[in-house]
């Protein structure tokens, strides 16, 4: 089991859940809810587990997500100075961003040349990697689950024995002789 860092307060987790949202969309999970735009049908990158896999010790950002979310409401903050709606002061001001605003956002500070881009690139990636791979999990594990970005690509589900063979998929055949100093567990000698 990945190491899980310490709690983050709910604004924080709302608004980088905003974030991991603008990167993978997916739909509300309820009315209330702000951090989610609800922008497509299904579920996205909150509903994959971004947060889960961001606050594992693995990444190397889980102990500066507070950093992060901070940052981000500052960023949003500014962003926000420009429109002409106010904010709304009950969410968090990354949260209180339309869609729309939160992508140009994101778009402005993963840009080439931005002095942030590798930090907000990073937190992009780990979206996305939540919803493609769900790797905060054991593969075989989030299949069983129901992981919404495995199912949503169609990743295969391993053999009763736990094992990936893909029989339908592959020639039929051995490509090649064995070389004969090959061990049993496929390393040469």
């Amino acid at each position: 089991m990945p190491s899980i860092q310490p709690m983050l307060n709910q604004d924080k987790v709302s608004t980088l859940e905003a974030f991991a949202d603008t990167i993978v969309p997916g739909a509300k999970r309820n009315d209330e809810d702000r951090a989610v735009a609800g922008v497509v049908p299904g579920p996205g990158a909150v509903a994959a587990g971004a947060l889960e896999l961001l606050r594992t010790a693995a990444t190397g950002l889980s102990d500066s997500l507070d950093d992060f979310a901070d940052a981000l409401n500052a960023h949003a903050r500014l962003h926000a100075a420009g429109e002409p709606a106010e904010p709304d002061p009950a969410v968090p001001p990354f949260v209180a961003l339309s869609y729309a605003e939160r992508t140009r956002l994101v778009t402005v500070l993963t840009a080439p040349g931005h002095p942030e881009r590798d930090l907000w690139v990073s937190l992009a990636l780990f979206s996305n990697m939540a919803f493609d791979t769900g790797a905060h999990l054991h593969t075989a594990d989030a299949i069983a689950a129901g992981h919404p970005g495995l199912a949503a690509l169609g990743f295969a589900p391993p053999s009763h024995d736990g094992q990936w063979r893909f029989a339908e998929f592959s020639y039929g055949r051995p490509l090649a002789r064995l070389h004969p100093d090959t061990t049993p567990s496929g390393s040469l000698a």
